[in-house]
């Protein structure tokens, strides 16, 4: 046999004989290897239980008030009625209505006040400059000098044609000369002039008083005495015209 041949038969039987050596082998190794210690068995996994709800557990029912029998309530409200003794009633004082104060007439100026005092700083030149004047010609006649205070007077109208005190005092310059007449008409431009100043009508009309008692009229002039008295209860030239009509001093009116 040639090596070819040689080679091909003892291919099978090398590969037979080198399995059991193989299993030779490691069956000693396995001998001469250290013993494991054997692994613990796992804990078999139990599961956990899901958790129950909780138990709600019913609150108690409140207890309703049983209510009194209305017969023994009746009683006691009778007996408390009885028992209790009547509110004191307060006291109440009567208040009276008090008198309502009687209003004061505004006071008066003097009779002989200066007409310089109703010069303001809002008064015209031409009212102011008659003013003046005027309380000149007032001054002239109370000294008795009544043809220059007549002159003084008339330049005051002139001056200012409204100042009511100039008119005034030129029907008194008038009066004084014996002019009845012509004083009662100056005492009627006045009047229509004052306006409400009743001190200076109450001097109109008591003035106008003593032209008509001059005149014999006595019943116009206890009118006009009876007006001034009214409008100023404190004139005192008219209270005593009054007076003497009055007695009838005079000759009875015509």
């Amino acid at each position: 046999m040639d090596a070819g041949t040689a080679a091909q038969a003892s291919g099978p039987v090398s590969l037979v004989w080198a399995v059991p050596r193989v299993f030779f082998l490691l069956f000693l190794l396995q001998a001469c290897a250290p013993a494991r210690a054997p692994l613990a068995p796992l804990p078999p996994i139990s599961q956990a239980p899901s958790p129950s709800p909780p138990q709600v557990t019913p609150l108690p029912k409140p207890q309703e008030p049983q209510p009194a029998p209305p017969v023994a309530e009746s009683r006691i409200r009778e007996e408390t009625i009885k028992e209790a003794p009547p509110a004191p009633k307060p006291k109440t004082r009567e208040v009276k209505p008090r008198p309502a104060p009687a209003r004061e007439p505004p006071p008066q100026p003097a009779e002989d006040s200066s007409l310089i005092a109703k010069i303001t700083a809002r008064t015209p030149p031409r009212r102011a400059a008659s003013l003046r004047l005027t309380e000149e010609g007032r001054k002239l006649l109370d000294g008795g000098d009544y043809a220059k205070a007549l002159s003084r007077l008339e330049k005051t109208i002139a001056i200012d044609s409204t100042n009511p005190y100039g008119y005034f005092y030129l029907a008194k310059a008038h009066h004084h000369l014996g002019r009845y007449q012509e004083s009662l008409n100056f005492l009627d431009v006045a009047e229509s002039l004052l306006g409400r100043e009743t001190f200076w009508l109450a001097e109109v009309f008591a003035l106008k008083g003593e032209n008509f008692r001059a005149l014999g009229f006595i019943q116009r002039a206890s009118s006009n005495y009876s007006e001034a008295l009214r409008l100023n209860p404190g004139n005192q030239a008219a209270a005593d015209g009054l007076s003497r009509v009055r007695q009838g001093v005079e000759t009875p009116g015509r």
